[in-house]
């Protein structure tokens, strides 16, 4: 019995493959997150205040080590693949080293007046303030807009229009490239990291704004009730004085 049983596992593993999940519960949809991740039980709330230094640090902090991974240095030196820009990235083969597949650069210059390079407070003391949206992996998922375009972000003020005097996106237009597609999985891209988009906020008046980045494509749905943040995520924004 322990012979058949010690068989049965034999088998079972030799034909299981390493770099594929046999079961996958999650979503085909990804989620979307976006840093400082000040997340509660009930609302995403970034509420600094501009005065207090202490205060408004911790979400430049946050956002400082939230970025370590993509630091220019690092990612030449472990992602240093010359990817093509606007095309997605199969691969069939394990063609890097340790039988791995290649991944993307994504350098933290990429983000500009949010990089947190020349302004490491990310505009964290002034009612300038940047997020980062990110969007959750997906073992295989090919983002689709029905023209061979990249996904993008796009943020909606749902609440205190008058309160946002405008924001900028970066990289421009706020575009994921398709180059970080599809994605393999840990064990086959062990260096990948994902896309990001950052945007700055210009806040005025009562500095106050409920919003929504949502990343756009065809086959990314966004009113999923039971996932407040599949496709896209919705967060208070507050510069206190």
């Amino acid at each position: 019995m322990t012979g058949l049983f010690s068989l049965a596992i034999y088998v079972l593993m030799y034909t299981v493959d390493p770099y594929t999940p046999d079961y996958q519960d999650r979503l085909k949809s990804p989620g979307v997150m976006v840093w400082p991740d000040t997340y509660n039980d009930e609302v995403l709330e970034i509420t600094y205040n501009m005065s207090d230094k202490k205060n408004w640090m911790k979400n430049s902090k946050i956002l400082q080590k939230f970025l370590e991974p993509y630091n220019d240095t690092t990612q030449a030196q472990c992602n240093h693949y010359n990817c093509t820009t606007g095309k997605y990235f199969f691969q069939h083969m394990y063609n890097a080293p340790k039988h791995t597949k290649w991944s993307c650069p994504f350098y933290q210059s990429t983000l500009g007046n949010c990089s947190g390079i020349a302004d490491p407070t990310f505009g964290y003391n002034t009612a300038q303030p940047c997020v980062i949206i990110k969007m959750n992996r997906v073992i295989n998922f090919l983002p689709n807009n029905g023209t061979g375009h990249a996904p993008y972000v796009n943020c909606t003020v749902l609440e205190g229009q008058d309160n946002v005097r405008g924001y900028e996106y970066y990289p421009v237009n706020g575009t994921l490239d398709l180059s970080y597609f599809p994605y393999y999985g840990k064990l086959a891209q062990p260096s990948y990291v994902n896309p990001l988009v950052a945007v700055k906020f210009d806040l005025i008046n009562q500095r106050h704004a409920v919003v929504q980045c949502r990343v756009m494509a065809n086959n990314i749905a966004y009113q999923n009730i039971y996932d407040p943040y599949e496709g896209k995520v919705v967060f208070h924004l507050t510069a206190l004085s």
